[in-house]
């Protein structure tokens, strides 16, 4: 039988791939991942796909010469630019956004049969939209995309100053003020420990040096006007708190008009270096830049159902629960083929339902007894252990070696292990006790609620992310889970092998796609593919 080919973008660890390859169906030629850590587990465990890095220099020329041409584009541009966990102040523009144009680079210049793109299921939302940048306007207005208007705040009221405008305006002016990244960075933490008094003392105590001599540096700049002098003001008030003149509590107060300065730099930097086109500058409610946007979605429909592209598309948010995934992730996925091929196309219908989902017992359970390691030495050669009569479906079908990789955790500190046992399964941080909350986060009631969580055994689990960083707790065991349990949750068999340090290991499996939800997706468009293409040829 003759396989499609498939390029994989952003293809991270290899979830996606794996579960088209699954299906038998797919034959993977090209995958595109720029991070190095996620490269060697993709050629770990895809040796026989070629591994390409950043997806903005591809040849999709040289590509097709090599491979001929290519059936379906598959992958998931990085989420960061859309998700709700996107929490970053400082930035106007995420460069994340600006991969899902690169994703339709590749299906624009490769014209596949079919594509698949998956992403945060906030990606649909009217919330999430580019910036009209210079050149955008041809295509917009050819493709009907809606557009609104959408102020971008660059500066509170109380800040603004009297040539703020000019300064945004002018690429020079912004560099001169500008401060270096890593400067900012410094005292920008401090800035956010402010709401924590213990966690602020802590954070001066820790970044002294660095403050000291970045202090030094900016109280030499000359000029008396606004942004010169907050800035110099800024930092004597660093070095007066380490000089004891000056109490914890007033840091905040005068520090904050050069943060929120350099703030709206970084994004009057960022709009001119991606030639967003700005209508008006307003100074009425504060400094605003009035730019036109549209939805990524709305974008990403307009182009490709055009007519001189002309899929079909259908798109929809699926839970990996439905598709027997021990977790209830929530993806968008959208799907698209040549009109030429077939004037519909579907998603698979999930074929569990809710009370039916597969649990986080079926997943791990079996793994209960094998004590995980804590160094990555001890895991070179993994843990061997020994075949299993009575297992589940799911733990059967995940369970398809002898030597179990990645069972690694990291070490628990003493303040970890007493919120571990005082938590529950199905409970999180904002069960514990008061006395156990403290000197952790600058604000315990805004954490998630997916921070320190017990699983749940007999339900499926929330949405696995990076559950070293949220301290995941075991369901019967005071441990976290380890980066194998994490992946068993993704549906990753035992002999699929991460690569990198932990904490690059739990991001992998993060960030992954489910295989047994991909899967069902590569089936479901072999065939529409298979089906339409068969009856369109002549006998």
């Amino acid at each position: 039988m003759q396989k499609y080919s498939v390029i994989d973008l952003f293809a991270g660890a290899g979830g996606l791939s794996l579960g088209f390859m699954q299906t038998q169906k797919y034959d993977i030629k090209v995958a595109f991942e720029n991070n190095p850590d996620m490269q060697a587990t993709y050629r770990r465990n895809h040796p026989n796909v070629e591994v390409m890095g950043d997806v903005c220099e591809a040849n999709y020329a040289e590509i097709k010469n090599k491979y001929g041409n290519i059936d379906v584009v598959i992958g998931g541009p990085p989420c960061q630019g859309f998700s709700n966990a996107n929490r970053q102040k400082n930035h106007a523009i995420s460069q994340n956004n600006m991969l899902v144009k690169q994703y339709l680079r590749a299906i624009l210049q490769l014209q596949p049969k079919a594509f698949v793109m998956e992403n945060v299921s906030m990606l649909r939302s009217e919330v999430h939209r580019f910036y009209m940048e210079a050149g955008d306007e041809d295509i917009i207005k050819k493709c009907n995309i809606p557009v609104k208007n959408t102020p971008l705040k660059l500066l509170d009221a109380k800040f603004l100053f009297e040539s703020a405008i000019d300064i945004v305006k002018d690429k020079e002016k912004i560099k001169k003020y500008l401060w270096q990244e890593e400067d900012y960075f410094e005292l920008n933490v401090i800035y956010k420990s402010t709401k924590n008094p213990s966690k602020m003392q802590k954070a001066l105590e820790k970044h002294k040096a660095k403050l000291l001599r970045i202090a030094e540096k900016y109280l030499k700049s000359e000029g008396t006007d606004y942004i010169n002098s907050e800035t110099r003001r800024a930092f004597n008030a660093i070095i007066s708190y380490y000089n004891e003149t000056i109490a914890l509590n007033e840091i905040k107060v005068v520090i904050e008009a050069s943060i929120m300065l350099q703030r709206m730099l970084s994004k009057a930097k960022e709009i001119i270096e991606n030639n967003i086109t700005v209508d008006e500058y307003s100074t009425e409610d504060g400094l605003i830049a009035k730019i036109r946007s549209f939805a990524v979605f709305d974008y990403i429909k307009g182009i490709l159902s055009a007519k001189e592209n002309d899929y079909v598309i259908n798109s929809s948010v699926l839970c990996a629960a439905d598709y027997g995934a021990p977790q209830k992730r929530m993806r968008f996925v959208v799907v698209g083929v040549k009109r030429g091929i077939s004037t519909k196309i579907a998603l698979p219908k999930g074929h569990l339902d809710e009370d039916q989902y597969k649990t986080v017992r079926e997943a791990i359970s079996d793994l209960e007894t094998v004590k995980p390691v804590y160094d990555l030495k001890d895991d070179q050669k993994g843990i061997a252990i020994q075949p299993l009569d009575g297992l589940n479906e799911l733990a059967a079908s995940l369970r398809d070696t002898n030597i179990l990789k990645n069972h690694i955790i990291t070490k628990t500190t003493d303040v970890a292990m007493e919120r571990f046992k005082a938590i529950k399964q199905g409970q999180n941080f904002h069960s514990l006790a008061e006395n156990l909350k403290t000197n952790t986060y600058t604000d315990a009631s805004r954490t998630q609620n997916t921070i320190y969580l017990r699983l749940d055994y007999d339900e499926p689990s929330g949405t696995v992310v990076n559950v070293r960083k949220s301290m995941w707790i075991h369901p019967v065991l005071d441990r976290a889970i380890s980066v194998r349990e994490a992946a068993r949750l993704q549906t990753f068999p035992d002999s699929f092998v991460f690569c990198g340090s932990k904490d690059k290991q739990y991001q992998q499996v993060g960030n992954a796609v489910p295989p047994i939800m991909a899967k069902s997706i590569a089936e479901k468009l072999a065939q529409t593919l298979t089906n339409n293409i068969n009856r369109k040829e002549p006998n």
